[in-house]
């Protein structure tokens, strides 16, 4: 059995969370701020317009799903608040896409509940109440 990890110390973890922090808002930034100079801030789905503080609750959207693909122009992108950007994601995954590329590739996709699947094959042959039974000679 391997030793357990030492956990670094708070200073170390602070500076971990910093460089992480500053990481994603850099890359997030540059295809971010362009979507934003390229389109108006109004949510795609709702139409609900942003400005001032609330223009940080409009997130960019990855038509593609591929967060790699980044052209100038935006065309893989468009403008979703948080709630439908939410919304456009579980939609993807309710479809049966795998969410994320490190996800493994033996997790099956994610069910989905149908609660009448099967429901013929259970009345058949079944005589309802006010059918008699069928007689064997």
């Amino acid at each position: 059995m391997p030793p357990p990890k030492k956990r670094p110390d708070a200073e170390t973890q602070a500076r971990i969370l910093a460089d992480l922090r500053k990481d994603r808002e850099t890359r997030e930034q540059s295809y971010r701020a362009q979507a934003l100079r390229l389109f108006a801030h109004v949510c795609a789905r709702c139409c609900r317009e942003f400005s001032g503080k609330r223009l940080r609750e409009l997130t960019v959207h990855h038509k593609d799903h591929d967060h790699r693909n980044n052209p100038p122009d935006g065309s893989n992108w468009e403008l979703l608040c948080l709630y439908c950007h939410d919304h456009e994601h579980e939609k993807y995954r309710m479809a049966g896409h795998r969410v994320a590329a490190g996800a493994p590739d033996d997790q099956p996709p994610r069910a989905v509940f149908q609660p009448f699947a099967g429901l013929d094959n259970l009345l058949k042959d079944k005589p309802t109440s006010d059918q008699p039974p069928k007689e064997t000679p």
